[in-house]
């Protein structure tokens, strides 16, 4: 998955750095024609419909060559601004180049200097735009992967410090595990430490969001290495193996994940991954996402304004309800909501401990005394949760998805249970349109676990579907 959204992603770069390339040579071309006073006009001859075509694809060519779209080149500003001029240039000189063994000597060479500018200018507007896009989204925790290291020597150390130091890749090491407990708390760089032994390997991945594991370590040095490796494809977290290449130790069949060899930070790695392989469907999923929820918040503003009013008239307190929710691999992040109940309903909540209704760690209660004659309304017509459209602008949600749980509950999870954190929470998903509150809780986590196994982007539609009936009709709770 992780290969075949960076296939995509580098593509989706191209795209755009075509399309800028494009509107810099149609407004170099505006502005020769009409704006450069006595050195303005164009001969009708060449053709410069055909200019612009060469000019994308000799620009295509050179912006792959100056490894525009390679995660391990350096990303410091004076890099990217030597290596946007040397590609556009090269580009450039490649067109007029082209053109006059074409015996085609008429192509404006003021137009393709003006297009030189324009262009270097547009490229490195847009890298500036969305490198702070991405250390925005870093520094929130929304696509950065969280990566747990086995192993502290050499190798390990030296794949960390590569990791932290270039943070566009977008990882962050949450520790290391050591095979002798006597390791524990020892100091690997001096942003990562020894976190526990192997024997804490499942405790750390049940109750931290990890990602991703990688073994920077022989194998062979490990105990029961394929009992963690299985317990970690259980869950659903990814596994990389820096170069041993003991592959007799990983001779099994996986009964969820698939193994191939991929790169991590420039390092050919044997990875395990146990989710979806569909890279380029879950980018759509993403943008589809997170434009559906722009566009949702801006339809629903006024209706939004509408329920503010009615919570504040029919009782005290906020307007939202925020609250702590587990998210993708037990991530923490606070989920919004309309308030439906009155002020200090958490604190009130153990007073009620004996009246849930609902079996596992989950507390559900229908006739809630903690509710309000506005929340049951925004219940039972599910608007309640319409602010969570902010947590999928904000890359924390999914319109469908597993419903996101409570860190509390999260922890009282088996493994198998937990594998429902590997995908987004949503605002809906199969639970939510079968009955909900008539589900056992096992069976519940049954049906995440099968919207998981099967997801496709036709499922997706086929649920949100499904949810337009349940919340017009009120069956929501």
């Amino acid at each position: 998955m992780v290969k075949d959204q960076a296939a995509l992603k580098k593509r989706a770069h191209l795209a755009l750095d075509l399309v800028l390339t494009g509107l810099a040579f149609v407004a170099a071309y505006y502005m020769k024609r009409h704006w450069l006073g006595d050195m303005s006009g164009l001969s009708i001859d060449p053709n410069y419909y055909l200019v612009l075509l060469a000019t994308l694809v000799c620009c295509a060519i050179s912006f792959d060559f100056f490894g525009f779209y390679d995660p391990s080149r350096g990303r410091r500003f004076d890099d990217v601004l030597v290596r946007i001029v040397k590609g556009v240039g090269v580009g450039t000189v490649g067109v007029v180049v082209l053109f006059y063994l074409l015996k085609e000597e008429d192509v404006s060479r003021l137009l393709m200097g003006v297009f030189f500018l324009l262009n270097v200018v547009l490229l490195v507007i847009s890298r500036e735009v969305v490198r702070v896009i991405r250390t925005h989204q870093l520094k929130r925790g929304v696509s950065k992967r969280e990566i747990l290291v086995v192993g502290s020597r050499e190798r390990a150390k030296d794949m960390i410090r590569y990791v932290l130091a270039t943070e566009e890749l977008g990882y962050s090491v949450v520790g290391c595990l050591e095979v002798s407990p006597g390791a524990v708390g020892t100091q690997v760089t001096e942003d990562v430490s020894v976190i526990g032994s192997m024997d804490d390997f499942q405790d750390v991945l049940l109750n931290m969001a990890v990602d991703e594991v990688i073994f920077a370590m022989p194998l062979g040095l490990i105990d029961n290495v394929l009992d963690h490796i299985g317990f970690a494809e259980e869950v659903w977290v990814n596994v990389r193996v820096l170069p041993d290449w003991q592959f007799q130790k990983l001779m099994y069949q996986p009964e969820i994940a698939s193994v191939f060899i991929e790169p991590f930070a420039g390092i050919p790695t044997l990875a395990l991954s146990s989710t979806p392989r569909k890279g380029v469907e879950l980018l759509f999923k993403e943008f589809i996402d997170r434009a559906s929820a722009l566009l949702g918040l801006a339809i629903l503003s006024p209706l939004f304004l509408l329920v503010a009013l009615m919570i504040r008239l029919g009782s005290e307190g906020p307007v939202f309800f925020r609250q702590e929710r587990s998210g993708l691999n037990g991530r923490v992040f606070n989920m919004y909501k309309f308030r439906t109940m009155v002020q200090d309903a958490e604190k009130l909540k153990k007073n009620l401990a004996g009246t849930n209704e609902m079996d596992g760690p989950v507390f559900k209660m229908k006739n809630d005394p903690r509710v309000t004659k506005i929340g049951r309304f925004l219940r039972k017509t599910s608007l309640d949760e319409l602010p969570q459209l902010i947590n999928v602008v904000m890359g924390e949600m999914s319109l469908v998805g597993p419903r996101p749980p409570l860190p509390s509950e999260v922890r009282e999870y088996t493994p198998w249970q937990r594998r429902r954190l590997s995908m987004k929470p949503g605002l809906t998903c199969i639970w939510q349109v079968s009955g909900r509150n008539e589900i056992s809780f096992e069976e519940w986590m049954r049906m995440d676990l099968e919207y998981i196994d099967k997801w496709s982007l036709m499922l997706d539609l086929k649920l949100l579907f499904k949810t337009v009936p349940t919340v017009l009709l009120g069956t929501g709770r």
